[in-house]
């Protein structure tokens, strides 16, 4: 008898049991689903703006006109269309938590990846820094500096709200890169010659890119939130319509008092939708990226049972089956031994 093939029987194991599927490891749950339905709603909410026929700024009746006439949500104090400024406002929410969202998650990964991987004085001068910006209110910085500027627009507002939340962003990241720095491959690093910078991008931040992740999702909706509080004291971006100054002009208008619900309460619910939605989106990508907290044990578990029942059935019907992983080495050592003896 002849000796077998071995690639044939390689190409045997490999077609007995197929690579899995690195999409389905991540396991991704229901409430992340609906924490993406909520933001993509969100953001195409935003979008619609520039399809809608009506601008933002155009007068189309008088003070609080209910809904009706073709106007879905009424007009606002001015006698602009609610809708059209809700889609306006929206959008200029959106880039704004955005734009502040990545300069505080750079800020803070920046910052924190350094004082983490460096140590020393260096990180005593770092987090000492952080620990007194943490100290400080945020509220109150962001009430002065906005009543210093000589304008406050929609970019300086971002730029603004991102370089006063990056403290907690850059304490998380510390922690991690610190324990990423004692691991064995930054040693091959630094005995390869690699830089500080090259270190530190390639060798410590792949490690924590998912809190990064998880860092800037929060950073966005804390950002918009902030926005918002500031636009309804009257610090918000100026020429431009956003959720939190049209909760400011509905106030003083006394919309709530006089019942025009439509003029507080849609801004109202979109910006419940962003804090709930982006929220909710971080606490699913803490269960993608951390395999202890994901959901779905028990699908998992039926599915197992399933695949060994399956197994069971065949080997008592005498059909070859799966081989575990951990021995398809010893399959393949017992098919070339059985050869070599024939």
């Amino acid at each position: 008898m002849s000796t077998p093939n071995v690639s044939s029987v390689v190409a045997a194991d490999e077609a007995v049991a197929p690579r899995s599927n690195p999409f389905r490891s991540l396991n991704f749950s229901a409430r992340f689903w609906v924490a993406l339905a909520l933001v993509v709603f969100v953001l195409l909410l935003g979008v619609a703006g520039y399809f809608y026929p009506t601008s933002s700024s155009e007068k189309v009746g008088s003070l609080y006109d209910p809904p009706g006439n073709g106007l879905l949500f009424g007009t606002d104090n001015f006698g602009h269309d609610v809708l059209a400024v809700l889609m306006a406002g929206t959008r200029t929410s959106l880039v704004i938590g955005l734009v502040a969202g990545v300069i505080a998650t750079f800020i803070g990964v920046a910052i924190g990846l350094l004082a983490g991987y460096v140590g020393g004085w260096l990180e005593e001068l770092l987090m000492g820094i952080t620990n007194v910006v943490l100290a400080i209110p945020s509220i109150i910085v962001l009430i002065l500096i906005s009543i210093s500027l000589p304008k406050s627009t929609m970019w300086s507002l971002a730029v603004v709200i991102g370089i006063t939340s990056w403290p907690w962003t850059a304490r998380a990241v510390r922690a991690q890169a610190s324990s990423v720095a004692t691991r064995e491959h930054i040693d091959v690093a630094r005995l390869s010659g690699a830089r500080l910078g090259g270190i530190l991008v390639r060798d410590v931040l792949p490690y924590i890119l998912s809190y990064a992740v998880m860092a800037f999702v929060l950073q966005v909706s804390g950002a918009i939130l902030a926005e918002a509080a500031l636009s309804m004291l009257g610090l918000g971006p100026a020429g431009a319509d956003s959720l939190g100054t049209q909760l400011h002009w509905a106030l003083a208008f006394q919309a709530v008092a006089s019942g025009a619900w439509w003029a507080f309460l849609p801004p109202t619910i979109v910006l419940t939708l962003v804090s709930f939605g982006f929220l909710l989106l971080q606490a699913s990508l803490d269960e993608v990226f951390n395999p202890r907290l994901r959901r779905g044990k028990r699908k998992q578990m039926k599915q197992t049972q399933a695949r060994r029942l399956a197994e069971a059935q065949a080997a008592a019907a005498g059909r070859p089956t799966a081989a575990p992983r951990a021995g398809v080495g010893a399959g393949r050592a017992r098919t070339a031994d059985e050869g070599g003896r024939s």
